[in-house]
């Protein structure tokens, strides 16, 4: 991985079996929050792995499909905007990433979650802060997950045109508000979260 400003992360299980999970969309007002679980091949190194928030979207998109490629195991899940609505999105960004980790093709022997919270699972793991910068598990995780959200976002945008979701990706950005202002909420927006229940109190 590129060099970060935090300490190296070093782990306490030193197998191969070391699965890293990340996931992205806590933050916007619509869509599902995606997450992955990667379990990287030793014997099959990937260059460049690092937090997806810091990759161009091609450097992004290049490595999503290496990273698919050359991994021992990955898989990528998700919590729905519903269950976001129902369980809160920090309960629900642990139900996508503990759907992950459970789809893996081979179960790992540990996990490293990014973050300081983890989910109620059977699994041994340990939390990472700021995981995507300083574990290439994680940070290929993070890659999978954003890709595949981004890629979504774009879909949902010619479905709900308008709202820019292609740009914004669901993030509350000016255009974001001004769109949810002018044309309400669509069904793939987060009822819960405060700018989307403001809009539709005033229905």
């Amino acid at each position: 991985m590129p060099k970060s400003p935090l300490p190296p992360y070093v782990s306490p299980y030193t197998g191969t079996l070391l699965a890293g999970v990340d996931e992205v969309g806590r933050g916007p007002l619509a869509g599902d929050v995606v997450a992955a679980a990667v379990i990287l091949d030793p014997q099959n190194p990937i260059e460049g792995l690092a937090d997806s928030k810091k990759l161009s979207e091609k450097k992004r998109e290049g490595l999503f499909e290496e990273i698919q490629r050359k991994a021992m195991s990955f898989a990528i899940a998700r919590a729905t905007v519903e269950e976001i609505d129902q369980l809160n999105i920090l309960h629900a960004s642990l139900l996508a990433m503990k759907r992950a980790v459970e789809k893996l093709s081979v179960q790992p022997e540990f996990v490293l979650v990014d973050g300081n919270r983890k989910p109620q699972w059977h699994y041994q793991c340990d939390t990472v802060v700021k995981g995507d910068d300083r574990v290439a598990a994680i940070a290929a995780a993070s890659i999978l997950a954003k890709v595949t959200r981004d890629r979504e976002m774009v879909e949902l945008d010619r479905v709900y045109p308008g709202y820019g979701l292609a740009g914004h990706k669901g993030y509350p950005t000016k255009a974001h508000m001004e769109a949810l202002a002018r044309l309400g909420a669509t069904p793939v927006h987060r009822k819960s979260f405060a700018p989307v229940r403001r809009q539709l109190e005033l229905i």
